[in-house]
């Protein structure tokens, strides 16, 4: 069975999704569009696309197509996707779903109304060791969770946000260290530890020129009874792979960028045992060099649109990590804890 997808977006992380979808078998790439006629038109040929457009109408009018992959700015995911989902065409969207729960809802609703599937392109559930990791913590290898340390300290250059229309823009890139890059993690820490019931968040805008966060610090209180600390930003030059460390009442993992770095356990865990090495450049870059997580996550949507399942990042889990960012830029901005209610 051919499916036939379309790219909507012609910046680097539409690049990324065309160069997942060309790596499937059975997969083509029927149509791409951007705002740009010539980068549009220089990826459409690169990927064998037959076709480009500017107009979001007239490309989601386009057929043959099923799929959109969605990799224009945060702050449009929704209203692209609605639009999609009522052309009938099934939506996988760039994270985070939206910057808003309102517009996730929104999306949400209008693709279960089409009867199309949602995913959102979260790809580190697709690394193996997180995978991995994944399984030992719902068989329970960590015991108890206790607490968890998360560091995202990566760094863009000024240029990064100067030479774009959208991002460290409130309107479409929703926030900044956190809604852009650390959402990766957010959505990390509630698939691995579950829901955080309270959040206490501080924020600043302390070297970049731009109308969000490049700082950010909370300490988060999971339904569990564990607590852990988050920390986000885009200023630590010259940047660093994410770190990740949970402790149990069984033991401790750390985690680096998507590898398992140690497994400390009162009880050896096979899953534990060994690690796959990455190439993620997100510490210091904004280009994806490594596609094999959008490729699996692709994959997986896939498969949820042939066999009727849910994919493994849904619109309802996309929604979570957005919720969670939602609720620390409310509390540092009242100074006040912030109880997630859904």
């Amino acid at each position: 069975m051919t499916i036939r997808v379309g790219i909507l977006g012609g910046g680097g992380i539409s690049e990324t999704h065309a160069r997942a979808a060309a790596e499937i078998p059975g997969v083509t790439i029927e149509a791409v569009c951007g705002q740009n006629p010539e980068k549009v038109a220089a990826l459409a040929k690169r990927y064998g696309a037959p076709a480009s457009f500017t107009s979001v109408d007239t490309f989601l009018r386009h057929r043959p197509m099923e799929v959109v992959l969605i990799g224009s700015p945060s702050g449009l995911h929704a209203e692209q996707g609605i639009a999609a989902a009522r052309a009938g065409l099934h939506v996988l969207t760039e994270k985070p779903i939206d910057v808003t729960t309102e517009r996730a809802d929104a999306l949400i609703a209008a693709c279960a109304e089409a009867r199309v599937k949602l995913g959102v392109f979260f790809q580190d559930r697709f690394a193996p060791d997180l995978v991995k990791l994944k399984r030992a913590l719902d068989d329970g290898a960590l015991g108890k969770p206790l607490l968890a340390s998360a560091r995202v300290k990566w760094w863009r250059p000024p240029e990064y946000y100067g030479r774009s229309r959208w991002r460290g823009k409130r309107a479409l890139d929703g926030g900044g260290a956190v809604m852009n890059q650390g959402v990766h993690t957010v959505d990390l820490l509630l698939w691995l530890l579950g829901d955080v019931e309270r959040v206490f968040a501080r924020q600043r805008t302390a070297l970049h020129s731009i109308e969000v966060e490049d700082v950010l610090v909370a300490t988060l209180e999971f339904a569990s009874g564990a607590l852990a600390t988050f920390e986000a930003t885009t200023a630590a030059f010259p940047g660093y792979p994410r770190q990740l460390e949970l402790s149990g009442s069984e033991g401790t993992v750390i985690v680096q960028q998507d590898r398992i770095l140690s497994a400390d356990l009162r009880t050896t865990h096979a899953e534990l045992a060994g690690g796959e090495a990455n190439t993620n450049q997100a510490a210091s870059s904004p280009i994806v060099s490594d596609v094999r997580g959008h490729r699996s996550a692709l994959e997986d949507f896939l498969r949820a649109v042939k066999d009727g399942g849910e994919p493994r990042c849904s619109g309802a889990e996309g929604r979570r990590s957005v919720a969670l960012v939602e609720a620390m830029y409310r509390s540092a901005k009242t100074d006040q804890p912030v109880v997630i209610t859904g």
